[in-house]
């Protein structure tokens, strides 16, 4: 089983977050977020991995630090996790809808971070998270991932949709880059012999 662990706590959030990519999907989520909570669900559930957190923050401020702090978690809990990575499969993408919302995401599970999403949604709410933050959670799991993720927004408008696509779709291409090739044959998926 492939687990991985993250306990992180600043003066803005308290985050205890654990992850088993070969679990059966499964979820247990509590930020203090409600919306986060529902797209860490989706996450886990389409993604079909295992996952717990809980996390408490500075949410009468807003929800920035703890949803940020959540994605440098799940980012170090995939690293922990994976180990040197041998045997993975390690790229994956596709194109994944959400009713008026398409979302196309690519990962590439390269010990090098870059992240990238267009366009940006826009300045708004979605109940009461801001829709900027789905961008910054991603960032901070991607770079703490140390994976090179693209995610391409190219239809919808609805913002619950979106942000809904954004993080099934995430989770399912994860999952599918995470999961073993037999072909592999426990080796490093990269001509350098290291990711």
């Amino acid at each position: 089983m492939r687990i991985g662990i993250c306990d992180r706590k600043t003066g803005e959030t308290d985050v205890k977050l654990a992850l088993n990519i070969d679990a059966p999907a499964k979820a247990s989520i509590n930020t203090g977020v409600g919306f986060l909570d529902h797209m860490l669900t989706l996450f886990a559930v389409h993604g079909i991995m295992d996952l717990s957190v809980s996390g408490v923050g500075d949410i009468h401020v807003d929800a920035h630090h703890i949803t940020e702090d959540i994605g440098i978690c799940l980012g170090l809990a995939v690293r922990d996790a994976l180990g040197d990575a041998r045997g993975i499969v390690r790229y994956a993408s596709g194109a994944y809808p959400m009713d008026d919302s398409l979302v196309q995401v690519a990962i590439d599970v390269s010990g090098r971070p870059y992240f990238a999403f267009s366009p940006s949604l826009p300045k708004a709410k979605i109940g009461q998270f801001d829709a900027e933050l789905v961008e910054e959670f991603f960032r901070a799991f991607a770079f703490n991932a140390k994976l090179n993720l693209h995610i391409r927004i190219l239809a919808g408008d609805n913002l619950h949709h979106l942000a809904e696509a954004c993080f099934k779709g995430v989770g399912i291409a994860l999952g599918l880059a995470l999961r073993p090739d037999s072909r592999r044959e426990g080796s490093v998926p990269s001509t350098k012999g290291v990711i």
